[in-house]
């Protein structure tokens, strides 16, 4: 008999459970949050923080594997231009569109049996993509 696939509640709770780590993680560096989850209908921002003046989207990506690398380069052209059109349509609504903002990629590796993340921090991880 093959394996079950995991449920799709583990996946979120797994998710919610790294994007919380990786806000205490920049809000421990000095950032603010903005929106966690921001939602419409072009998809989901993870995190909008503010670091100074600057305004930081910030992609959250986890793993339980050891390859934090492979779970880097997830965050690919496609998924770039996603994040780029979300960016934008955030700017746009909140009337922040003067303000300079950046993309910052935070790979959460997650090693069995440890209470707490290896985090990698890829600040400026992409340019916005048109």
């Amino acid at each position: 008999m093959p394996p079950t696939p995991r449920k799709p509640w583990y996946r979120r709770w797994f998710g919610t459970r790294s994007e919380r780590a990786a806000a205490r993680f920049l809000k421990g560096m000095g950032y603010k949050v903005l929106a966690k989850n921001f939602t419409c209908d072009l998809g989901e921002l993870d995190l909008v923080m503010l670091d100074g003046e600057c305004i930081v989207f910030v992609e959250v990506r986890s793993t339980e594997g050891a390859d934090a690398i492979k779970t880097a380069l997830s965050v690919d052209h496609a998924k770039q231009k996603r994040l780029t059109r979300l960016a934008e349509y955030f700017l746009h609504t909140k009337r922040l569109r003067d303000r300079p903002a950046r993309f910052d990629v935070l790979i959460l590796r997650w090693a069995q049996g440890e209470a707490a993340p290896e985090i990698h921090h890829y600040r400026n991880a992409f340019d916005a993509v048109a």
